[in-house]
């Protein structure tokens, strides 16, 4: 898919560099050509000689190379490309780049060329949270700067949390959408994700333990394919991602009407752990403990989101795809919520506890089909969530 495409990567200097290499060998699986540039710090984390023997490309490093200098020379060289990228691009190098610093010849030639830019963030989690990083990022992108990640997952330095560089494969995908406006351009994808909060009173409420984060990934995913997203979240601890339509909701009768409201769409991704019942009789006061047992709760079903979208006569979207948050016999009751819905896939999950992966950072799916069961192997979120738009991508263009 990128055949011919030019590719200038700038590797910076962090343990995510490693990464690097193995994204020079997918672009290069894809077709494309891949000229490497290393700044200082990249160098103490893989070798010029890696680099260029994956890239079969001359790789660059020093901005007063008088030779380059004569042969090319920065400005050519950072317009020669039709994409660069920069991965892992560190807190350093996206400060540089928000300031409009060019003291290497990284950043020179980020100044210097007239092509998009499409960066891999990774860095410490403090740094990514930190509040100048959060208004370089502001900048970044409100110069147009494109963003593949970062993940949330365990980093090398031991902690948790988002700046995680987003894995090769996800790259790729990024680099596809931004060159070729990607295989969902002029589609538009419905995605759900979170959970819901049914009230008991105006402090309690029923939930359960979805953070968002696969719903999250998968609107992420359908947008770097080029779809339009219209993104209906509950109160879920992962952010949404950028460039989507947010439409945030607390219960499940708000997400169905949210949903509704968003057709028609090509395709919907049911994302969302919404909750089976509710509160018939919520108090419009704090419940308090009196000494006299608990308060009886009356429950009522809620609807059913996947089945009124699928079962729709008129408007239904192409490609509804729901999934399936199970702790026994998932393949077997996953098909049998398939036929039961009227949805074309089903995504089936393991949700016991031991898994750890309900709110974390993995998942491992079966995919359900018309066609059978097709196993999955565990893999991060952000990559169940590639593959999945790859295959939506797919589906809607037979």
């Amino acid at each position: 898919m990128l055949a011919s495409k030019r590719i200038l990567l700038i590797i910076g200097g962090g343990i995510a560099a490693f990464k690097s290499l193995e994204l020079i060998r997918r672009l290069r699986d894809q077709g494309a050509a891949v000229t490497p540039v290393l700044t200082r710090a990249a160098e103490e984390f893989v070798t010029p000689l890696s680099a260029s023997a994956l890239a079969a490309q001359k790789v660059y490093r020093d901005l007063f190379d008088l030779t380059d200098e004569a042969e090319m020379g920065h400005i050519e060289l950072s317009r020669a490309a039709d994409l660069v990228v920069v991965a892992p691009a560190t807190a350093d190098l996206m400060a540089k780049m928000a300031g409009g610093h060019a003291n290497d010849l990284a950043s020179t030639l980020l100044m210097a060329t007239d092509k998009r830019v499409l960066i891999a963030p990774a860095m410490n989690v403090r740094m990514w949270e930190h509040p100048a990083t959060q208004r370089n990022i502001a900048t970044l992108k409100g110069d147009g700067i494109l963003f593949a990640g970062p993940n949330e997952g365990s980093m090398a330095c031991g902690e948790f949390g988002p700046g995680r560089m987003a894995e090769p494969e996800e790259i790729v995908t990024a680099v596809e959408a931004a060159l070729m406006e990607g295989p969902l351009k002029g589609r538009h994808v419905l995605v759900t994700s979170g959970p819901t909060h049914e009230p008991i009173d105006p402090v309690r409420y029923i939930a359960n333990r979805s953070s968002g984060a696969q719903g999250t990934a998968i609107a992420r995913a359908v947008s770097a394919l080029g779809a339009r997203v219209t993104f209906v979240t509950g109160p879920a601890d992962i952010p949404p991602p950028d460039g989507v339509q947010v439409v945030r909701v607390q219960k499940a009768a708000e997400m169905l009407e949210a949903v509704q409201g968003a057709l028609p769409a090509d395709a919907a991704i049911f994302a969302a752990a919404v909750a089976d019942w509710r509160v018939a009789n919520p108090a419009t006061s704090k419940m308090k403990k009196d000494g006299s047992g608990a308060p009886a709760l009356e429950f009522a079903e809620n609807p059913d989101i996947l089945a009124t979208i699928a079962g729709m006569a008129d408007g239904r979207p192409r490609l509804v795809v729901g999934f399936a948050a199970e702790t026994d016999d998932v393949v077997a009751n996953a098909q049998a919520k398939r036929a039961r819905k009227g949805c074309d896939w089903i995504v089936a999950n393991d949700v016991s506890p031991e898994t750890g992966i309900m709110g974390g950072s993995e998942n491992a799916v079966t995919l359900i089909t018309a066609d059978g069961a097709e196993d999955w192997p565990r893999m991060s979120k952000d990559q169940v969530a590639a593959r999945l738009a790859q295959r939506i991508a797919e589906a809607l263009a037979e």
